[in-house]
């Protein structure tokens, strides 16, 4: 009779499970981030408010370029300045005025997973292709590996497009664990990580250990774009560098120096490195 009872009770319940879809991971596999991806800052007014006209001058000019798409809410974006509804206006405004082949990833990290969760779902909704999620820092001494794996997890599962981890510690003053990163990049819905920290050593670490995975490292500053690359070609066997226009980011898979020189092969590509390098220390 117990038994009997326990069914009834669990029976409808399951059934609601069965029909309740489960999360699909397909984009984060299919989506390739090779390419050149500016981060780009936000204008503003005269009075501190964001100038969306100007804004869109600004991405008239990009769409001229052949970058693979652009970084929106980046160190460069001045996030931290921002209101929520503004984060997420820009975004709105760069996906409605950028062409539909390219990419827009777009910021979305903030203090606490409750609230990252939510923008994330915000700036999807608002037109972004992936989400760069930085990490949270205020109570740095408690974001050990255990801490932002659990945060990063939560995120990446509730995500409704490709998560990038972003680790920036000139400006959080906390470096992504290499452990956390070998964790997370198993997860189907996180889809590399942006690493600005310069430490070309950690770097091909995280190439290294994370080559079984479908997980693409990007560098984050010109200043080690080409020792970046060298990396990621030695690590997993990258075509040479190609022609492009910009400064920014290249994942470990393809990648492409900022630089037409770079057509020209090794020596050239190293050419066009040290150029940004210059460019970067001025």
């Amino acid at each position: 009779m117990q038994c009997a009872r326990a069914w009834r009770v669990l029976s409808p319940l399951l059934r609601a499970a069965q029909r309740t879809p489960t999360r699909s991971y397909t984009a984060a596999a299919r989506m390739d981030l090779s390419g050149i991806y500016p981060p780009i800052a936000t204008p503003f007014t005269a009075t501190e408010d964001v100038d969306y006209q100007r804004l869109e001058a600004n991405l008239k000019k990009y769409a001229e370029i052949p970058f693979k798409g652009l970084v929106v809410q980046g160190s460069n974006g001045e996030y931290p300045y921002l209101t929520e509804e503004e984060r997420v206006e820009v975004v709105r405004t760069v996906r409605r005025s950028l062409p539909a082949d390219k990419l827009v990833m777009a910021g979305s990290g903030c203090e606490s997973t409750k609230a990252t969760v939510l923008l994330t779902e915000k700036m999807a909704a608002a037109g972004a292709d992936a989400v760069l999620v930085v990490t949270p820092c205020f109570y740095k001494g408690k974001m050990d590996s255990r801490a932002l794996i659990q945060h990063f997890t939560k995120v990446a599962d509730s995500s409704p497009v490709p998560v990038v981890l972003y680790s920036v510690p000139a400006n959080t003053g906390l470096e992504l664990p290499l452990d956390a990163v070998t964790q997370l990049s198993q997860h189907p819905n996180i889809l590399g990580l942006k690493d600005s920290g310069g430490d070309i050593t950690r770097i091909g670490l995280i190439v290294h250990k994370t080559k079984a995975q479908d997980f693409q490292v990007l560098a984050g500053s010109a200043g080690f774009l080409m020792a970046a690359y060298c990396v990621g070609d030695q690590e997993v066997g990258s075509p040479r560098p190609q022609a492009g226009d910009g400064v920014v980011w290249f994942p470990r898979r393809r990648l492409s120096l900022a630089s037409p020189a770079a057509d020209g092969g090794g020596d050239a590509a190293a050419e066009a490195g040290l150029h940004l390098h210059r460019l970067a220390v001025r």
